[in-house]
C-alpha cells in the first residue's frame, strides 16, 4: 500500500475542499435562476432562467478561453494578465497547493455569479442574443480585468494592501455597477412609470420561488465564503462560515423591520433582499472582522439594501429584482467595512485611516471600471444589433418570443404543432407531450 507524506493528504484535502466549495458556489446559480424568475412576471420567467442558464454554459467557456488568464495570468504592469489562455501553460507563477484546475472551477463559479447579477436588473426586455454577446464580455474580459487588480499576484490594489477575501468589491460591485449601466442604455420596462413621474408596481408573479432561490443562494455563500481560504485546513474557515451566516441573519431581519416600521407591514421581498445584501457585504470581511461586527455590518445592510431600491425607481433605473441595490451598493459598503471594522487595521481597532483609503480607493476603481465599460459595450451593442426587445414582444412575453415556449403550459392553450410563435421547433413540440392524454 503505498504511504503518503503530510503534505500530499494536506494537498489532497485542500483539492477536495476547493472542489466542494466550487460546487456551493455553482450551484448558487440555480439560486439566481429561481430568485430572478420568481421576482419577475410568468410571461418572462423562462427567459431569466435560459440567461443564467448561458451564464453557466457561454461565461464558463469564455473564463476558460481568456477570462482566467486576464486574471491571473502573468503580469508586469499590474493591470491585466497575458498568459494560461485556454489553461493551456503560462501559469507556472502562481503558487498553490491545490492543482491550477481545481483553482479554475472555484474562480469560474464566481465569474458566472458575476454575470448572473446583471441578468436579473435587465430582465424581462433584454435581446437573448445581445445578453449571449455580453455574458461573453463580462465573463471573459469586464470582471477578470478588475479581478486582477485585486486577486493577481501583481495587481495594482493587490499590492497596495486591499483587503477584499471573496469578493464584495471585486464580485458584487461589479456585478452591480455593470447591471446600472446596462439597466441606463436599456431602459425601464414598459408600463414602469407613469408619465407624471409616479412608479407603478409591478408584482413578483412567486414569491415561493424568490426564496427558494433565496435560500439556494445562502446556502451556496458557504462555499463563496469559506472556499475562498483555498484550504480546509485553515482552522479560520470556521469564522468565515460564522460572520457570513450572522450577517445574511441580520441584514434579513433589518431589512423586514425596517420596511414594518416605515410602512406598517414587513415586505417579504425586502426581507430577503436584506439578506442577500448582507451576504454581498460580509464577503469581503467575513475572515478579517469579528462576529459582533458582522452583525453590524448585516444590519446595515438591510436598511440600505431599501433605501437603495427607492433611490433607483426615483432615478427610473428599473431594476426587477433589486441586484443593483443588494449588490452594488452593499458590495461597496462590503469593501469599505473592512477598513472600519478589521480586527487588524481598522479604522475601530486603532488601524486609522489608511486601510479605509485604500479599500476606498479598490473598491470605486473596479465600480468605475465596470459601470464604464458595461455602458460603452451597451451602447454599442445598442447601436448595431439592438439590446431590447420590440414593444409587440414586451407585452406578449419573452418567453413565447425568444424561445417559443411559456413557462406555465396550463395558463395558455396548447397551440398547434407547426404554428407560429416558434413551436414549430422540437424544443416548442416537447415542452407540450407532458399535457397530452393518452
Amino acid at each position: 500500500m503505498d504511504s503518503f507524506s503530510i503534505s500530499e493528504l494536506a494537498r489532497g484535502i485542500d483539492t477536495i475542499w476547493v472542489l466542494l466549495c466550487a460546487a456551493l458556489v455553482f450551484f448558487m446559480e440555480g439560486g439566481f435562476a429561481f430568485l430572478e424568475a420568481g421576482f419577475i412576471r410568468a410571461k418572462n420567467s423562462l427567459n431569466i432562467v435560459m440567461k443564467v442558464f448561458t451564464d453557466c454554459s457561454l461565461g464558463m467557456l469564455a473564463y476558460w478561453a481568456i477570462g482566467f488568464a486576464i486574471m491571473f495570468g502573468l503580469d508586469r504592469a499590474g493591470l491585466f494578465g497575458t498568459s494560461g489562455f485556454f489553461l493551456d501553460g503560462g501559469m507556472d507563477h502562481v503558487q498553490l497547493r491545490i492543482p491550477l484546475y481545481a483553482y479554475y472551477i472555484f474562480q469560474a463559479a464566481f465569474a458566472m455569479a458575476v454575470a448572473s447579477i446583471v441578468s436579473g436588473a435587465v430582465a424581462e426586455r433584454m435581446k437573448f442574443t445581445t445578453y449571449m454577446i455580453f455574458t461573453v464580455l463580462v465573463t471573459g474580459i469586464i470582471y477578470p480585468v478588475s479581478g486582477h487588480w485585486v486577486w493577481g499576484a501583481d495587481g495594482w490594489l493587490a499590492k497596495m494592501g486591499m483587503l477584499d477575501f471573496a469578493g464584495s468589491a471585486a464580485v458584487h460591485a461589479v456585478g452591480g455597477w455593470c447591471s446600472l449601466a446596462a439597466v441606463i442604455v436599456l431602459g425601464p420596462r414598459m408600463g414602469k412609470y407613469s408619465e407624471d413621474g409616479s412608479i407603478n408596481v409591478m408584482p413578483a408573479h412567486n414569491m415561493h420561488l424568490a426564496f427558494l432561490g433565496t435560500f439556494i443562494l445562502w446556502f451556496g455563500w458557504f462555499g463563496f465564503n469559506p472556499g475562498s481560504s483555498l484550504s480546509g485546513l485553515d482552522m479560520n474557515i470556521a469564522r468565515i462560515a460564522l460572520t457570513t451566516n450572522l450577517a445574511a441573519a441580520a441584514g434579513g431581519t433589518s431589512g423586514a423591520l425596517f420596511t414594518m416600521i416605515r410602512w406598517g407591514k414587513p415586505d417579504p421581498s425586502m426581507a430577503i433582499n436584506g439578506a442577500l445584501a448582507g451576504l454581498a457585504a460580509i464577503t469581503a470581511g467575513c475572515a478579517y472582522v469579528s462576529p459582533v461586527s458582522a452583525v453590524i455590518i448585516g444590519l446595515i445592510a438591510g436598511v440600505l439594501v431599501v433605501l437603495a431600491v427607492g433611490f433607483f425607481d426615483k432615478i427610473k433605473a428599473d431594476d426587477p429584482v433589486g441586484a443593483i441595490a443588494v449588490h452594488g451598493v452593499n458590495g461597496t459598503w462590503g469593501a469599505l467595512a473592512v477598513g472600519i471594522f478589521a480586527e487588524k487595521g481598522g479604522l475601530l481597532y486603532g488601524g486609522g485611516l489608511k486601510m479605509l483609503g485604500i479599500q476606498a480607493l479598490g473598491v470605486f476603481s473596479v465600480s468605475i471600471w465596470a459601470f464604464a465599460t458595461t455602458f460603452i459595450v451597451f451602447v454599442i451593442l445598442k447601436k448595431t444589433m439592438g439590446v431590447r426587445v420590440t414593444p409587440e414582444e414586451e407585452a406578449e412575453g419573452l418567453d413565447i418570443n425568444e424561445h417559443g415556449i411559456p413557462a406555465y403550459t396550463e395558463l395558455t392553450a396548447p397551440p398547434i404543432y407547426g404554428s407560429g410563435h416558434g413551436h414549430d421547433s422540437p424544443a416548442g413540440a416537447l415542452s407540450h407531450i407532458g399535457n397530452m392524454k393518452i
